[in-house]
């Protein structure tokens, strides 16, 4: 515990949490407008007057000891809450800063954008960036983004997320491949696949081996024959014809609707992987941050 007889400096304690939060001195630097070197020294003060190392360095960032746990778990709401009586600096006042949201481009593009219109066309700027979910809470942790959808539970204590929806996997193929297959009984289909063209976002196959798993309990063998890296691609080369592919049941809904693809197999327990909303830990609430997260939380129910 950190010797209660020092008078530890505000500043300090600030730039402590925002280390403790981002996870790197580069991070928290960058949260609190200041350079790398400051917020080092700034950690070396802390830890001088405090008595006790506070992060272990490490190649990558910085880890909390359990006395920086102790202190985050007793400074972090009254550090928060003074903030928040304080109130936005002067750039900030008046009109609320940009939403600054960012996760996987298809569901951004399919659900996620459609459903924040009615918030851009109230006045609510959006800066919406994709990715893949790791480099992305990195990036959040650094306080590039106010908002991620993550398509994994963040690990580590220092983020906080809710989740958003479950998505559902769908085993597909244009008509003229279906009725290849037709009457086909599932115990069959691995099988009966084997030939036909397999398309994929990675050469891993990701999405279809958790499939093959989750509904035959095999593993899938053979490679991709086509490989896009947006599922939006993967679904156009399969409504074309290309082949097969396992797609989220939202991204192909209208394809399913219309008969442009045909469902190979409808499994009574499909795989179903949930996405998590992730807010950035520390900042000042903008009010546009909570319309823009509410909004998606109630939305993401019904995807």
């Amino acid at each position: 515990m950190v010797e209660q007889s020092h008078h530890l400096d505000l500043n300090l304690l600030r730039t402590f949490l925002a280390v403790y939060r981002s996870g790197s001195f580069t991070g928290a630097a960058q949260l609190l407008g200041l350079s790398q070197p400051t917020v080092t020294t700034q950690m070396r003060t802390l830890e001088r007057q405090a008595g006790r190392e506070l992060f272990e360095r490490l190649p990558r960032g910085v880890t909390p000891t359990a006395v920086a746990d102790a202190l985050a778990a007793r400074i972090s709401a009254p550090l928060d809450e003074l903030a928040t009586v304080a109130g936005p600096g002067p750039a900030v006042a008046g009109r609320p800063d940009p939403v600054h949201l960012a996760g996987p481009a298809e569901l951004l593009c399919a659900r996620v954008l459609p459903a924040l219109a009615p918030l851009a066309a109230d006045g609510v700027r959006l800066r919406v960036a994709t990715g893949l979910t790791e480099p992305l809470l990195d990036e959040l942790r650094a306080g590039r983004h106010d908002l991620v959808i993550a398509t994994t539970r963040p690990r580590g204590r220092t983020l906080t997320s809710t989740p958003l929806m479950d998505e559902e996997f769908v085993l597909v193929a244009a008509p003229a491949w279906a009725d290849r297959l037709e009457d086909r009984p599932p115990a069959e289909l691995p099988a009966a696949l084997h030939p036909v063209p397999l398309v994929t976002y990675a050469q891993d196959l990701p999405i279809a081996r958790r499939y093959w798993r989750h509904v035959f309990g095999r593993r899938l063998s053979g490679p991709a024959a086509v490989t896009v890296p947006d599922l939006r691609g993967v679904l156009a080369a399969v409504v074309a014809g290309a082949g097969f592919t396992v797609l989220p049941r939202y991204l192909c809904l209208a394809e399913l609707t219309s008969g442009a693809l045909v469902a190979l197999h409808e499994p009574e327990d499909p795989p179903i992987n949930t996405a998590f909303l992730v807010q950035r830990p520390g900042a000042v609430e903008n009010p546009d941050v909570a319309r823009v997260r509410d909004l998606l939380l109630g939305e993401g129910r019904a995807w």
